[in-house]
């Protein structure tokens, strides 16, 4: 049952203490202030945000488990379909298990630093920077007081040390670094060297020959991601890293940041000269355009990236999700093609270079580990940047969305509904520590993003330092400095309303069926999903939701008085109907949790049936029902109610007096 809005009186309370005006007064307004100032900090799109806010629970004991302190620095790794988390702390490495209907588990293998002596605490530790899974068991690396080392962890419980290790771990924890495994190769992006060597570079630092990118071709770079791409021959295989940088242009008009992928062939073996011996000579790099110019928003600061590969095996066909910011801290998320990557640097011409290119062009893979001619280094490296621009897939070349939020993470889920549609599923982190799932639906041409809800993956509200999502077993692991937690992606259990509002969720994970919301996965049966994305309640056997319970509240006349409406859907407009008057509205967008109607002077026309109405697009619902009545009427239908119910015990008490009597004639 919903309680009782804060005010003067209580639907249980016909008759109750009234408060003197000047603390009614007090009251409300430190009720209201909060709810009018988050309202006033209301901005962006109201429907880019999502459409309702859950608070999950878990299941007690096996949804969450605490580290037992504060870890400001933690990695996770996560094998698919696996029941086991680890995560990298400071001096520690954690197993959590989150094994299926029991209680969860967390136990600790402690690698700390083996330095004797170090300048600080901070120098001091071993914070753990990497985990990987390798044949030997799982590679466990850390900055070890500022002497970066790695161990092997094998059966989960013995450590064996493997020394020092540079390129695997930073020296401090708060270091950009991001190393990449393919077989016996590694690739790395951190330095070697502690007090020189300070350019970043992206290094092969275990393979055929080590080599490392140029000086000059990156501007303090950001490295976010890196991945290998086995193309249609084996000696054209790609290595693709995505990263932001210095903008060369100083300009105050120009941004800040430039957001690029930068290619490189697996098989470079390095050049013929001494300058280019040891160094990657198939480099080039391109910009991610990422802007909307119905809007005339250019987000240009990449934040994550994600890849979805291509169920069928077509490498062209992977997607790249893109999360990217601007200077205010609005995000939008873009989707790319591998292929159209791949396209640009193989048909672009170089940037400032205005000559004819030389044979083999620059960033060309050569078979038979042939090296790079010179000249090709020669111009690649003094112009390693193509003209032209990788855009976003479909026909508009904008983003798949944008919104007012500042999404940190990404992590994306296809996913197949009951009906055989197939939707990709988008988890998105935000700085305030909360998740957005937001569902892409519709063909490669015209695709269409809905925020279906935001998560609360915490029982103490902190940032999310790492994510990792499983398909297999449909979970979303998410750290934080004080816990790990282990989010279902069905989560249907949130969404009341009845089958209205199970369908008007559009959560492709969820299906009404016998009375309830449902999760397709758990379902034995076919469960009602619905195909339409504008009406989607149009799909329920009843045509109209059910309608709220009647509460009554009695109120002196002249007093004051509020009725608050939770507002459900972000996406609704929330209208306070007296009789047939609206006289409150609330639009979507609007940051308080409730539509709050406020009653200054409580007259005599005022009395009678108040309705919250929630409307989103042609879905109508009645969210709540209040009848104000004047105390001496409250009072005239308690007494009558209290008449009604003696007379009832009286006649009860007579009756069988009565039939006894009819019996003896």
């Amino acid at each position: 049952m919903t309680p009782p809005p804060p005010g003067r009186a209580a639907p249980s309370a016909p008759r109750t203490r009234v408060l003197s005006p000047p603390a009614r007064s007090r009251l409300l307004l430190r009720l209201l202030l909060p709810l009018w100032a988050a309202a006033a900090s209301a901005q962006g799109h109201p429907r880019s945000g999502p459409r309702i806010s859950a608070v999950w629970k878990g299941r007690a004991g096996q949804d969450r488990v605490d580290f037992g302190q504060a870890e400001p620095h933690t990695v996770l790794f996560h094998e698919p379909g696996s029941s086991s988390v680890w995560v990298g702390g400071r001096g520690k490495v954690y197993l959590f298990d989150f094994p299926e209907g029991k209680n969860a588990s967390v136990r600790t293998v402690n690698i700390g630093s083996t330095k004797g002596s170090c300048l600080d605490r901070q120098d001091c530790d071993n914070y753990i920077t990497l985990l990987e899974r390798r044949s030997e068991g799982l590679l466990v690396c850390g900055t070890n007081a500022r002497r970066p080392s790695c161990w092997k962890l094998v059966n989960g419980t013995v450590v064996v040390p493997l020394g020092e290790m540079r390129g695997y771990a930073p020296f401090s924890p708060d270091e950009n670094s991001l190393v990449l495994f393919e077989g016996d190769e590694v690739y790395s992006t951190i330095r070697k060297q502690e007090y020189n060597g300070k350019i970043p570079r992206f290094r092969r630092i275990r393979g055929e020959s080590e080599l490392y990118t140029s000086d000059t071709v990156m501007q303090n770079p950001q490295f976010i991601k890196a991945t290998i791409v086995h193309q249609d021959q084996a000696y054209d295989d790609k290595i693709y890293y995505f990263f932001r940088e210095d903008n060369p242009d100083k300009n105050p008009e120009a941004p800040l940041n430039i957001s690029r992928v930068a290619q490189l062939c697996r098989g470079d073996q390095g050049g013929e000269s001494s300058l280019s011996v040891s160094k990657w000579n198939t480099f080039l790099k391109a910009m991610l355009v990422c802007s909307d110019a119905a809007t005339n928003k250019n987000f240009n600061r990449l934040q994550d990236v994600f890849l979805l590969p291509d169920p069928n095996g077509q490498w062209r066909d992977t997607r790249v999700y893109g999360v990217f910011s601007n200077p205010w801290n609005y995000s939008a998320v873009c989707v790319y093609s591998l292929g159209d990557i791949d396209k640009v640097f193989r048909t672009s011409s170089l940037k400032g270079y205005h000559m004819s290119l030389p044979n083999p062009r620059p960033g060309k893979c050569l078979p038979d580990q042939q090296p790079i001619p010179t000249e090709t280094f020669q111009v690649a490296d003094s112009h390693p940047e193509v003209a032209q621009r990788v855009e976003p897939m479909g026909p508009l070349k904008t983003p798949l969305f944008h919104s007012k939020y500042h999404y940190q993470k990404v992590a994306v889920h296809r996913m197949q509904a009951s009906h055989g549609e197939t939707f990709h599923v988008l988890y998105l982190t935000t700085d305030r520590g909360t998740i957005h799932k937001v569902v892409e639906s519709g063909e490669r041409e015209h695709n269409l993003a809905f925020n279906i809800m935001e998560i609360q993956p915490f029982r103490r509200a902190a940032a999310i330092q790492a994510m990792s999502l499983d398909a297999d077993r449909r979970k979303l692991y998410v750290s934080s400095q004080w816990e790990v937690s282990q989010v279902p992606l069905d989560l249907c259990e949130v969404y009341g309303g009845g089958c209205h509002g199970c369908l008007m969720s559009r959560d492709p994970y969820c299906g009404w069926d016998q009375d309830h919301c449902v999760s397709i996965y758990s379902s034995q049966r076919s469960v009602l999903q619905s195909i339409n994305p504008v009406e989607p309640h149009k799909e329920c056997p009843n045509p109209k939701p059910d309608e709220a319970p009647l509460q009554k509240v009695s109120l002196a006349q002249n007093s004051r008085y509020y009725l608050s409406c939770p507002m459900e859907s972000r996406h609704a407009t929330y209208s306070w109907r007296h009789e047939e008057n609206v006289e409150q509205s609330c639009e979507p967008g609007h940051q308080s949790p409730n539509c709050i109607l406020f009653i200054e002077n409580l007259t005599a026309r005022q009395y009678g049936h108040y309705r919250c109405e929630a409307q989103e697009g042609s879905y109508l619902r009645e969210a709540q029902h209040w009848e104000l009545l004047p105390e001496d009427r409250a009072l005239a239908e308690q007494l009558m109610g209290r008449a009604r119910a003696l007379a009832a015990s009286i006649w009860l008490g007579i009756l069988p007096t009565l039939a006894l009597s009819l019996l003896v004639h």
